[in-house]
Parts: structure tokens; C-alpha cells; sequence
């Protein structure tokens, strides 16, 4: 049921400014409430008077507003409803969201909110495909912000592309999906997720590591925790800021990290993302290798576990394992060495050549494979991977052709 809901409506300062009154009308006919704020930039396009008149409720336009602040705060404000839509978002609206700007009223109740947002942008093509647009957009996605549009099509001046604003009754189909979400197809189910490098020490200040960043580990954390898994994120060590709503568990050495997956079984889903040290040293020292002139310095490595392989022959070994592989040559042949000696069910695999971007870089192109064969998918965000690995993950729960234990 959505009637008796209600939606925070924040109209930002552009042409396509005129679609929030078409979709007020929308939302009022569903018997959704509609509170809204205006910046002062919208209201050179619409009026409070013509949306407190289709609304039946009070329209907010200042932050130092002292009546409002008596009657309903800014904080009370951005709480009081159900779902926040900002339309259209504006490319300055954007970027204040993306870096937590609060100087009027729209901004501080973005600022305050603790509800799901949703958000319209709306904006010349060249703005929207601007380097910072694109940084700020996927910042707001990382942070669990909801989508819809833009539309490609003819703007206002002119120009022909992607930018224009969703039309209401399409914004109206995705708040209604938002406010009656459906049965999320990985809820109850938990899901375990490796990310980032780990580091070996040598001696209290060195280590051996590798490039990874843990963007990908985490995008696929997200992803899980989207489709309604409990999801836990075991991470190395990485400069990423932990993702709301996912506990995570840091970890160093790849020792910790195995301890710390087994801990977490039982499982439905592992994913081991993960890049992890294949070797440490022998004996660590308990002091600083000083070097002297002319001095040469020999490691003497041994093997560290091998996490994926102990997950498959687990005794509580999860549903579905899915192991990653970095590769810089040869990569189907490697991949498929790799399923069938690991005994998972799926690979993942990737080109980490220099070069490529994809260590450290927001993009990847993946090999998804399995005893089915392989499918290469196209060059996309490691957030649309995620999305995309999971839920084709969520459909094999209970995989075909599985070795035996």
C-alpha cells in the first residue's frame, strides 16, 4: 500500500522545473502527501503559490525561516516522509550532495536526512558529461542514492543528448517501486566478500603487498547488500570508505583473512575478490633491516594459504564460491585452470595488465566463467559489475554441475 505515504519533494533550479507539477498531480492521485522544499533557484521557474495549491501543503523555500523552524524544523522536515526526491537535480545540486554542502534548506535536509533519496537529474548534455559531473554522480551511487534518468533527447537549448529530466509519470513508477519495494531477491541470504590487497610484513615497517585498490571487492559488497543480502565485507588494507549498511572486518596478513572467512561460515554466497599475498616471509624481524654500503638482502618466502581452495573444501563450504582472477596473459586458459583446481563454481576474471586502468581505476572488463563456458562481458563501472555479478549470483543458489566434496 502507498497511499498514506509521503514524499519530500526538493525542486532545484532549472527549466525542467515545470514537471513538478504534473508530478505532484501524480503522487496526489496515488494518496501520497507531498511536502516540498524549493531552492531559490527554482522558484525563477514555478511558484510556491501553484505547488502549495496542487499539493495542499506548505511549500519550504528558507533555511532562517523562523515560523518554519516552530512549526517543522529542517531536521523534522527532512525526515518526516517516507522518501526524499530531489527533481530535477541540478548540476550544482548534485555536487553540493556529493560533498556534503549545506547552505539553504534543500541541501541541509539532504545533509540531515536518515531516509532513501531519489534523485531526477536534469542538466545540458556537456554538464552532465562533464569530468565532475560524472565524479560527483557516482559518488552519490556509491553512497546508496537512487537513479532515474537522465533521458537522452532534445534540451531546452538546443542540444541533443543525454540530460533531460525523466518525465513525472516515470519518476512516479520508480517512487512507487521505492515505497513498495518488492521481495529483494537475496534477502535472508548471507554473502561474504574479500576485498583489497593484503600486506606481508618483513619488518616493523615493511611489507610485501600488491596494486589493489579494493574497489571492485567493494562494489560487489554493495551490490549484495542492494539485493537485500547480509553482507559482510572482509577488506586489507584500502584508502575506501567503509559502505553503509555492510559490516566490515579490516584484516591485514591473508592469515587473518582466512580466519576471519571461516569465522563467517556458514554462508549462502563467498566471494573471494580479494588480492592475496601468495607468499610471506619466513621469519618476520622484530626489528628495522638496516642496509649497509655494498650489502645485498635475501627473503626467504614461504607459501601462504590458499583461501579459496580452503573455502571449496570447507565443511560449512557456502552454496556458491566465486574466486577471482587477475591476470596479465593467457587469461581464459589461467581462468579455467583456476575453477577447476580451486573446485569453485565460478571465476571472475580480468586483464591487470599496465595499462589496462582496472587496479585502481573505476572501470573493468570481466571474463564471467564457468563449467558452462565464458561469457566477456563489455567495459563498465565496477559498480554495474557488482550489480550485475550479484544478480546472476542470486539465480545459483543451488548451482548446476558442482564438484562433489
Amino acid at each position: 500500500m502507498i497511499a498514506g505515504k509521503s514524499v519530500l519533494l526538493i525542486i532545484g533550479g532549472g527549466i525542467a522545473a515545470y514537471k513538478a507539477h504534473e508530478l505532484v498531480r501524480l503522487l496526489k492521485t496515488r494518496g501520497i502527501r507531498v511536502l516540498i522544499i524549493m531552492t531559490q533557484a527554482a522558484e525563477q521557474f514555478v511558484t510556491p503559490l501553484s505547488l502549495a495549491s496542487l499539493s495542499g501543503e506548505k511549500v519550504h523555500t528558507a533555511l532562517f525561516n523562523l515560523t518554519d523552524e516552530v512549526e517543522m524544523g529542517h531536521i523534522q522536515l527532512s525526515r518526516a516522509a517516507d522518501l526524499v526526491v530531489v527533481a530535477p537535480a541540478t548540476a550544482d545540486l548534485m555536487a553540493k550532495m556529493a560533498n556534503g554542502l549545506a547552505n539553504d534548506l534543500a541541501t541541509t535536509a539532504l545533509l540531515a536526512t536518515d531516509k532513501p533519496v531519489l534523485i531526477a537529474p536534469a542538466m545540458n548534455v556537456r554538464m552532465w558529461r562533464h569530468p565532475a559531473t560524472v565524479t560527483n554522480a557516482q559518488a552519490l551511487k556509491n553512497r546508496g542514492i537512487a537513479f532515474v534518468g537522465p533521458d537522452e533527447g532534445e534540451m531546452a537549448c538546443g542540444e541533443f543528448g543525454p540530460g533531460r529530466m525523466s518525465e513525472p509519470v516515470e519518476i512516479l513508477n520508480k517512487i512507487i517501486s521505492m515505497l513498495q519495494p518488492q521481495a529483494l531477491p537475496l534477502s535472508g541470504k548471507k554473502v561474504v566478500v574479500t576485498a583489497g590487497p593484503t600486506r606481508e610484513p618483513i619488518d616493523p615497517v615493511r611489507f610485501i603487498s600488491n596494486y589493489s585498490s579494493g574497489k571492485q571487492g567493494y562494489a560487489i559488497a554493495r551490490a549484495a547488500a542492494k539485493l537485500g543480502a547480509d553482507t559482510v565485507l572482509v577488506s586489507g588494507p584500502v584508502a575506501l570508505a567503509p559502505p553503509a549498511g555492510i559490516r566490515v572486518i579490516g584484516v591485514e596478513s591473508a592469515r587473518e583473512m582466512l580466519t576471519a572467512c571461516e569465522a563467517e561460515l556458514p554462508a549462502d554466497i563467498a566471494i573471494f575478490t580479494a588480492a592475496v599475498a601468495d607468499w610471506r616471509v619466513a621469519e618476520q624481524e622484530t626489528d628495522k633491516i638496516k642496509k649497509s654500503n655494498g650489502s645485498s638482502l635475501q627473503l626467504s618466502l614461504v607459501e601462504n594459504p590458499d583461501i579459496l581452495a580452503t573455502i571449496t573444501s570447507h565443511q560449512l563450504r557456502p552454496e556458491v564460491v566465486v574466486g577471482f582472477a587477475a591476470e596479465t596473459q593467457n587469461i581464459h586458459v589461467h581462468a579455467l585452470e583456476k575453477l577447476n583446481k580451486k573446485r569453485c563454481d565460478f571465476i571472475v576474471a580480468n586483464d591487470v595488465s599496465r595499462g589496462t586502468g582496472v587496479f585502481g581505476g573505476d572501470m573493468n572488463a570481466v571474463h564471467f566463467i564457468s563449467r558452462s563456458g565464458i561469457e566477456s562481458w563489455p567495459a563498465m563501472s565496477k559498480d554495474e559489475v557488482g550489480l550485475m555479478l550479484m544478480e546472476r549470483l542470486a539465480g545459483h543458489l543451488i548451482p548446476e554441475g558442482r564438484p562433489s566434496s
